[in-house]
């Protein structure tokens, strides 16, 4: 979800859309939060790791 979030970013600051550095920037944020939650071993949704 991270380099979902930092491809999409990138593209849309190349190309110049915004929808998609808004939803690059939403993804790494989700993305961040989950690897975080999952590295301290907190399970979300049943699941330790998302990766």
């Amino acid at each position: 979800m991270i380099v979902l979030g930092i491809i999409l970013l990138v593209i849309g600051i190349v190309v110049g859309i915004p929808i998609l550095t808004t939803i690059g920037v939403i993804l790494l944020i989700v993305g961040a939060i989950l690897a975080v939650l999952g590295a301290v071993g907190r399970p979300i949704g049943g699941r330790s790791h998302y990766f």
